[in-house]
Parts: C-alpha cells; structure tokens; sequence
C-alpha cells in the first residue's frame, strides 16, 4: 500500500466538491474501474465522511494530537477497515479489501488507512490546513522538514506576493 497516496488522496477528498455521482466520478478520474460502480449513494456518504475527516486535519492543524487520534480512531470505529495483502506486480503491499464493498466504503477505508499509517510512521503533525486566508483547503505535508503550510503552489505564490506587496507598500509610506 502507498500510505502516503492514500493519505494525499483523502486530502483531496476533503477538498473535493461532491455534488453527486457526476462529481464523485470527476475525482476519481484515472481510476475508471470505480467511476463505473458510483452512485449518488456513494457520493452522499463521500460528503458527509470528507465533513468529518475536515476536523481530523483541523486537529492536526492545530497542534492538538490527542484530538486528531481520537478522531481517526472514531473513524476507523465507525468506518472497520479490511486490509488485505495484494501481489499484483510482483510487489506484496496492502489494499483495502473490496468484496462486497461499495465505491464509498473502499474510499473511506484507502484513506483512514492511508491516514492512521501517515500518523503512526511520519509524523501525526504532516496534516494541516492551508496558511491562505483565502483558502481553507487541507494538504499532507511530505516535505522532509515538515515545512509546508499551504495546499498548492497556487496558494503559496498569493501569500508571498500579498507579503511582498505589503511590505512594499509599509517601506514607502
């Protein structure tokens, strides 16, 4: 398993926009064996499981660890997951388990797993919340000295010009 994928992938989760099935299908895009078996049923548990990964990430953000474990464990509570190993490739690592599961509950499980792997093998401070002002987007930060602290480089670019104006603007007044 690609923990730090998973972990990316329930990132954008939180991120997404998931209207409906049409939305769901547009996230999963390279993954078409799952856009296939999507409904709105997935997209309506997708939602409401991204508002509540939202606080996880919002823990992490705000240094508060113990909040941020005992939401991934409420989490993983509510939502069992069942690894399984997978040799395809030539490569042992872990999936999440897919028999009889829906779109929604492979998502969930790849991205608790993915998170609670992050966690406990990183660092429980690689999750936040963008520094934008203007965004409030959540990010997994891989960086090696765990410096990050905006969702995109779109982000980072606004605030260090917003910065560069500003003390541009306080030297010449």
């Amino acid at each position: 398993m690609d923990f730090i994928r998973y972990a990316e992938s329930a990132a954008a989760l939180v991120n997404a926009d998931l209207p409906d099935a049409a939305g769901l299908r547009d996230h999963l895009d390279g993954r078409q064996w799952l856009q296939e078996q999507t409904t709105d049923r997935d997209a309506t548990a997708m939602r409401r499981f991204a508002g509540e990964l939202r606080e996880v990430f919002e823990a992490a953000d705000a240094n508060d660890v113990r909040r941020q474990i005992d939401g991934l464990n409420a989490l993983m509570e509510a939502h069992p997951i069942t690894p399984r190993i997978s040799d395809h490739d030539d490569d042992l690592h872990l999936h999440v388990a897919t028999k009889a599961a829906s779109v929604a509950d492979l998502l969930i499980g790849e991205a608790l797993l993915g998170l609670a792997t992050l966690v406990c093998d990183m660092d429980p401070h690689r999750l936040g919340v963008c520094a934008s002002e203007k965004c409030d987007d959540v990010f997994v930060d891989t960086s090696p000295n765990r410096s990050r602290r905006y969702c995109s480089d779109r982000c980072s670019s606004r605030a260090n010009v917003a910065a560069f104006r500003a003390r541009q603007k306080a030297a010449a007044g």
